[in-house]
């Protein structure tokens, strides 16, 4: 069993130096001495009899009890230590267990000290993460922290594979990330945006999990965070090693459909300076499908033809990941750190389409092909820097950070288009999209404990975060080799955000109760321009985003807090590139350009109970927002215009629709949510999240129809929504670690769409080989392949029923191998932050 300490073991580590350091001097002076006698033996659990590697030998001399030497254990857990004869107390101590003590000893001869039982310390427990025994989530009043490395579901995955098991969050068929039902999502990486988060949903997903350390799930932000997110912030903590010497790690991995990479970490620590990096290289291939069912009506309600539309998937992609770093100590209290991070990725996409038409009576009329080559080419840079300053006060501490990050995308898609009836081959079509943005940020933050007991603490912050998104747009006819672009679907665009932000914060404990209040205010400056038609929208605003929470701990494992913050929500480029896509010319997406940002007011009420096997938190939740966008699906007045062999006088007409999001009013959200994890006895582990929520649309909206007609559409929608999601990890035969996690999302509505549950199953196995220095893992990705969004959508005259599978069943094995790190903190020591311990509830 592996065990590992959020205590600072600095202090534990300088009596090892010093011990080492006396035994080196009492064998320098060995020809003076009388000849020296070893100490053997070996130790080990007393429960589960593996043995403990770099358990510490201590002996201190009764005659001069400053004379310390010793010595750690092996990975057999046997140690030998040579000292003088002479009279010793004898210590043996390992984290999380109780020390074993041999008091006055006289140690006149080599002496062997047999085996040694070492029982765990239940009253450090509080302070330490059993891996393997806790649950993989560490869960607080207000975020949940993830290790990912002990989830053997995502071992050779994405991101994306990451966030889908964590309790609260959810990642649909597409990519798309909600917290709590809510896809407004902030998402960070290293407390701070970054273009790695992604121009696009799919740039997660190229991502590998063995880059990640941990994953923080912030459902109510304080006034520290960014305003952005009505739903809340997902931070995504990259790996970092803080273990001393030179230790990695080597991870192999190779699945069906083809997917295989590898991963290197490496990290060296000395007493000056970290150095550490992450390279990843994966090759995956995602195959997916779609069926798109059309009805579309005459005026008068009768059924005019049908259209099936049946697609497939090819996703090949290709992905180097490169994160390294240099962490400078120039004192105890101050150091920088240099980060770079670099990402390039391409790949193929393959999209067939085949469109069967048919008449008001089911005959069938025409037949279709579409076949879309696209090829895409990314590539990502990022350099952080990071200076902290720690005074002497605990908790006092200012932090400086900048980051520079660039970003680019670039789509080249041939389409090709036969009517199979008559072998007819249209015209080819091409649209290349290319996209760059250009990120930087600068903040500061200030923390100052303050009173005699310093149990009240003040904040002050400043972020600057200056972006701009360029996204160049051309589609047209192919011909000879040379497009030939359309101007109605061509035009380039060009979106930038500035907002500074200032916050501050006051917070006190008093005794079993904790209070925090703080203010933020984000002026923010947007602009966007549509190069090719000269349009340009400029928006300035300022607003405030006031937080409070109080929390009272009734013990220190029973705890109740209450929340407010208020949020905002800015549309992104996806949703606001007014550039159709083209993979279906009669199923079209468009963004709106003239989308304004919602607004959000969350209040939150959570409960957190721990017992000796079970933790469980709860929470009650009431979000109130205004000018909500949603998607909504229009008849453009278009019709794509298909010749009948059969009849070629007759030729068919198939309505061309559009997917675009808009303002939509109001939208009022309350429910509840619990989690609870059980372990049983060790190796155990049994994780329960239950999340439902009712949520009102009210709002309508007024458009101008193709035949020149303003109609007004009112969208009001009531939805009950749920999901749940249960996990299991235990021990089988030949120490071999099984995991299952079960998620099923409820039907649920919004403004014109009905979609159907979605259940998915993910299992996998892991066992430690090569005496415990590396992990074998098989795991299976949907085991029943499953995942489909199966929605139904109405409109005046078109009812669709639509399936989407974005990736089908995957099986991946992989190999993990660890070099000289310490079993017990594969992951790193992880320490507390000295703010957060002051007001955990609060999220820092």
């Amino acid at each position: 069993m592996e065990r590992r300490t959020r205590q600072n073991m600095g202090a534990y580590q300088m009596r090892i130096l010093i011990g080492l350091i006396c035994l080196f001097i009492h064998l320098s002076s060995f020809s003076q001495r009388p000849d020296p006698i070893k100490i053997n033996g070996k130790v080990i659990d007393s429960e589960t009899g593996e043995p403990l590697e770099y358990a510490t030998l201590i002996l201190q001399s009764l005659r001069n009890p400053e004379r310390v030497t010793g010595g750690l254990t092996d990975a057999n857990g046997e140690f030998s230590v040579e000292t003088l004869p002479g009279q010793y107390n004898l210590r043996i101590e390992y984290i999380s267990y109780k020390t074993y003590e041999f008091k006055s000893q006289n140690l006149r001869e080599s002496t062997n000290l047999g085996t040694i039982e070492l029982e765990i310390d239940a009253e450090q427990l509080e302070e330490v993460e059993v891996i393997g025994e806790r649950t993989t989530i560490e869960l607080r009043l207000d975020k949940k922290i993830y290790n990912v490395g002990q989830d053997l579901t995502v071992r050779g995955g994405s991101v994306t594979d990451v966030l889908d098991n964590i309790p609260s969050v959810t990642v649909d068929v597409e990519g798309n990330i909600s917290l709590r039902g809510n896809e407004s999502v902030r998402i960070l990486i290293n407390g701070k945006p970054s273009a790695l988060s992604g121009i696009n949903p799919e740039t997660l997903q190229q991502l590998p999990a063995e880059t990640i350390e941990k994953v923080e799930v912030i459902t109510n932000p304080s006034a520290r965070y960014d305003a952005e997110g009505t739903g809340g912030i997902i931070n995504i903590v990259l790996k970092q090693g803080k273990n001393s010497g030179l230790n990695g790690s080597v991870n192999l991995f190779a699945g069906y459909p083809d997917n295989y990479g590898g991963a290197l970490s490496l990290n060296l620590r000395r007493k000056k300076f970290n150095f550490f990096i992450n390279t990843t290289y994966r090759y995956r291939n995602a195959p997916g499908n779609a069926l798109f069912e059309q009805e579309n009506f005459n005026p008068d309600g009768s059924t005019d033809s049908f259209q099936d539309e049946i697609r497939e998937y090819q996703r090949e992609r290709k992905g180097f990941n490169n994160n390294f770093g240099f962490e400078l100590f120039i004192n105890p209290s101050t150091s920088i750190t240099n980060s770079f991070v670099y990402r390039t990725s391409n790949g193929d996409d393959l999209i067939n389409i085949d469109f069967f038409n048919f008449d008001s009576n089911g005959d069938p009329t025409v037949q279709r092909n579409r076949f879309t080559t696209e090829r895409e080419d990314e590539n990502d840079i990022q350099y952080s820097f990071n200076f902290a300053k720690k005074f002497d006060d605990k908790g006092h501490e200012i932090v400086v950070d900048y980051q520079y990050s660039t970003g680019s995308e670039v789509e080249n898609a041939i389409i090709n288009e036969i009517v199979l009836n008559e072998n007819e081959k249209l015209p080819t079509e091409q649209t290349i999209n290319d996209e760059s943005q250009i990120n930087q940020l600068v903040q500061m933050e200030y923390v100052l404990p303050f009173s005699e007991d310093k149990q009240s603490q003040f904040e002050l912050g400043y972020r600057g975060t200056f972006n701009t998104f360029d996204t160049d747009f051309k589609f047209g006819l192919l011909e000879d080799g040379t497009l030939i672009s359309d101007p109605n679907f061509s035009n380039r665009l060009i979106y930038t955000e500035n907002v500074n932000a200032a916050y501050v914060q006051l917070g006190r404990k008093f005794n079993k109760f904790n209070a925090l209040g703080g203010l933020r205010m984000e002026a923010s400056d947007i602009g966007i321009e549509l190069v090719n038609t000269n349009e340009v929208n400029n928006k300035k605003y300022v607003d405030w985003f006031p937080s409070l929470f109080l929390g009272y701990d009734f013990s220190e494992i029973d705890k109740l807090s209450i929340s407010y913050s208020r949020r905002l929500r800015r549309p992104r480029s996806r949703f606001i590139n007014p550039f159709p896509s083209r993979s279906s010319n009669t199923n079209l997406f468009l963004g709106n350009p003239d989308l304004n940002p919602t607004y959000t007011n969350a209040f939150n009420l959570e409960y957190l109970k721990r017992w000796e096997k079970v933790t469980f938190t709860s929470s009650v939740y009431y979000n109130y927002s205004t000018g909500v966008f949603q998607f909504i699906t229009l008849e453009t007045g278009d019709f794509v215009e298909i010749e009948n062999p059969d009849d070629p006088d007759n030729p068919v007409f198939v309505p061309v629709q559009v997917r675009t999001p808009i303002n939509l009013a109001t939208d009022t959200r309350y429910g509840m949510e619990f989690t609870t994890v059980y372990v049983p006895k060790r190796n155990w582990r049994f994780t329960l999240n239950f999340n439902i929520f009712d949520q009102k649309l009210r709002g309508d909206y007024t458009y101008t129809n193709f035949q020149g007609e303003e109609i007004t559409q009112i969208f009001d929608a009531d939805n009950l929504a749920w999901f749940t999601r249960f996990s299991a990890k235990i021990p089988l035969p030949g120490k071999v670690d099984f995991q299952a996690n079960l998620f099923y999302r409820g039907p649920r509505e919004n403004a014109q769409s009905i979609n159907k549950g979605i259940l998915s199953t993910n299992l996998a196995f892991s066992k430690d080989v090569i005496k415990d220095k590396a992990t074998l893992s098989l795991n299976v990705s949907d085991l029943f392949n499953s995942r489909k969004r199966r929605s139904e959508t109405r409109t005046d005259n078109v009812f669709t029923y639509s399936e989407f599978q974005w990736r089908e069943r995957q099986i991946t094995l992989s190999f993990l191998y660890r070099f000289n790190q310490q079993k017990n903190q594969r992951n790193g020591n992880r320490r507390r932050n000295g703010n957060g311990d002051d007001f955990e509830f609060e999220g820092s």
